[in-house]
């Protein structure tokens, strides 16, 4: 592999300098050897993160070959996404990892849920007293993630409720600590967030009914939320298809669509660390970080912590480094600063993914 040297305004230090990629890692001591320069000017970020994604599956269904997976992570690379965090995949999606020219990905196994209480076949199905053990299986097929689907329609009640007893959920919660692995919940309502935080949840996806009441102990706990706001946008199609049968719950999904925007701008404000995910895989498709930042901003987010939450926060959350001596050399460079101009995330000047060029 040749050495590739770069010249920009690296972020978030904002310091213009120098800088050679050594066997796919970065270093700021100057080579002394013959180099290839790509780039002598730009705003260089370390490469954009999707923290909450699916590869393996698709609006059209499990995506089981190893082909199909891969088109899925080109398309968030092609979106400047070079590391992704899979918040649960019914398939095996360990090809991705495999492959070089694909974005890093964080794995959390499968979805742990309960009968009748998720998307039919999509997680393991387990009942309460069974949970600790599956959460044990789970997170030895993981990357140091574990995703329960932590609330969902009650048919018998026609609304959202908790899917986990709140002892259940704190046992559970409790064994993946021990093990060193961290817990995501599915949550859109508003029932099952005082159970989740209590037990000590690491991360809420949606977090759709996060209301004041609980911002303090959350921004308290360091507990992060994912809110995939893109992806909360197709609430208001899922309440018009359960309108005649569950005419509350429709009407719940809707409300909590209606005040998504201004439930994430508190949370923020509170002090809660919002990162960036598309839910990309079940609704949506792949390649869409670029969409949920315009989200977050547009929901009221400032849109330098967006950027930083999006790049080397989100990073650091999952335990990758930013631009730093000896860092894997994962960036994208654009002609104008990101915080300043969301428009230059879509044409960036330069793509490195592991040191080489994308």
């Amino acid at each position: 592999m040749s050495v590739l040297h770069l010249r920009g305004v690296f972020l978030p230090e904002e310091q213009e300098r120098d800088v050679w990629i050594v066997d796919g890692e970065l270093t700021f001591e100057p080579y002394a050897g013959e180099c290839q320069t790509v780039l002598r000017s730009g705003w260089v970020i370390p490469g954009l993160v999707d923290a909450h994604c699916h590869v393996g599956l698709s609006p059209q269904g499990w995506v089981e070959g190893a082909d199909g997976q891969a088109d899925q992570a080109l398309a968030d690379l092609g979106a400047g996404a070079l590391l992704l965090r899979d918040a649960g995949s019914p398939v095996d999606n360990t090809s991705v990892q495999k492959r070089e020219d694909l974005p890093r990905l964080i794995r959390a196994g499968r979805h742990i849920a309960r009968p009748h209480r998720y998307i039919r076949d999509l997680g393991v199905e387990v009942e309460p007293d069974q949970l600790t053990a599956e959460v044990e299986v789970q997170a030895a097929r993981g990357d140091g993630w574990v995703k329960l689907a932590a609330d969902w329609i009650d048919r018998s009640v026609g609304d959202l409720t908790p899917v986990w007893p709140d002892d259940a959920l704190a046992a559970a919660i409790g064994r993946a600590h021990e093990l060193g692995v961290r817990v995501a919940a599915h949550v859109f309502g508003e029932d099952a967030l005082p159970g989740l935080i209590n037990a000590g949840i690491d991360s809420i996806e949606h977090g759709t009914g996060l209301t004041d009441d609980l911002l303090d102990e959350v921004a308290r706990r360091h507990i992060a939320v994912v809110p995939t706001l893109i992806n909360i946008d197709n609430n208001p199609s899922i309440a018009d298809q359960a309108e005649a049968k569950f005419p509350v719950y429709a009407a719940h999904m809707r409300a909590l669509y209606a005040t998504s925007r201004q439930r994430v701008r508190n949370a923020w404000e509170a002090g809660v660390p919002i990162y960036v995910g598309t839910d990309a895989g079940g609704s949506l498709r792949h390649g869409l970080v670029r969409e949920e930042v315009q989200a977050l901003v547009g929901a009221g987010v400032p849109q330098p912590d967006v950027i930083a939450q999006a790049s080397w926060r989100g990073r650091e959350w999952l335990g990758w480094p930013g631009l730093v001596e000896g860092a894997p050399a994962d960036l994208v460079a654009y002609a104008a600063d990101p915080r300043q101009d969301l428009s230059t995330l879509a044409d960036p000047r330069l793509v490195v993914l592991r040191g080489a060029i994308v």
